[in-house]
């Protein structure tokens, strides 16, 4: 039965794919599927996860990442733990910024359940829990990415890493500013600060500083951890790379930051 159950879940995954790519995208069409596939894997997921006696414990980590994010909407400062580690456990280890995120925004717990081609995952919420396009969703470490389409079940997640992403970065130590992209390919960002002549070292965090509305970045969460400072002589900007804050090639637990109804 359960064997059944995973064939029937990756045909139908399957025929979602060929449908997307053969056909004009349809977006009555996706919804459909979204709703079909997304419910199939929340329910397939619930069901494994609760053999073992998982259950309880990933119902404690939903409740968790659904505090934390309320922890950030409500701009409380928290403090984390080591960056770059497991993303996988319990998300009350809060980021070490402090959020600046209007009122009355809360936070979403989704797992992710899928990896798309690209930057991309899938998770399990979608807008019949409130989530919508351009917020930002983050993990216990730090930024994941944001929100790029959503279905009533589910929901595509443009990790920070993908090459078409632009963040606003803050130093945590300096304050400087500046902005944060993918580097294609490398699971790596690059920074670039607007003072040619700003501090940098090997070791400094950079997070966000946030976006007017808090959409689709809030302000204060760990983007990563300075690797490298690359030395162009005569640039107008200074450029590092950038280890994620986040694991984001082992994703599970994520909480989404969504606004009020009708924003």
């Amino acid at each position: 039965m359960k064997r059944a159950f995973v064939l029937l879940v990756l045909a139908t995954a399957v025929l979602l794919v060929v449908i997307d790519r053969t056909l004009a995208p349809l977006a009555p069409l996706r919804e459909a599927g979204a709703t079909v596939y997304g419910t199939a894997q929340s329910a397939f997921g619930t069901v494994t996860r609760s053999f073992g006696g998982e259950g309880r414990l990933r119902a404690l980590e939903r409740e968790n990442a659904a505090l934390r994010a309320d922890l950030l909407s409500s701009g409380a400062r928290a403090a984390g733990g080591p960056a770059g580690g497991p993303a996988t456990g319990s998300m009350s280890g809060p980021a070490s910024g402090t959020a600046a995120v209007p009122a009355r925004h809360r936070g979403v717990a989704a797992h992710v359940v899928g990896f798309g081609r690209g930057q991309k995952v899938t998770i399990d919420a979608g807008s019949s829990s409130g989530v919508v396009r351009d917020v930002t969703v983050l993990n216990a470490d730090g930024l994941v990415g944001k929100v790029t389409w959503t279905g009533a079940a589910t929901a595509s997640v443009s990790l920070v890493t993908d090459a078409a992403s632009s963040v606003g970065a803050r130093m945590t130590e300096s304050g400087e500013l500046g902005v944060v992209t993918g580097v294609p390919g490398e699971g790596r960002l690059r920074l670039s600060l607007f003072d040619p002549n700003a501090p940098l070292k090997v070791g400094d965090v950079v997070e966000t500083l946030g976006s007017a509305g808090a959409r689709p970045y809030v302000a204060g969460v760990p983007i990563g951890t300075v690797t490298a400072i690359e030395d162009v002589p005569g640039a107008a900007t200074r450029t590092a790379l950038v280890r994620p804050a986040a694991r984001l090639s082992a994703l599970d637990l994520v909480a989404v930051i969504v606004p009020p109804p009708g924003r």
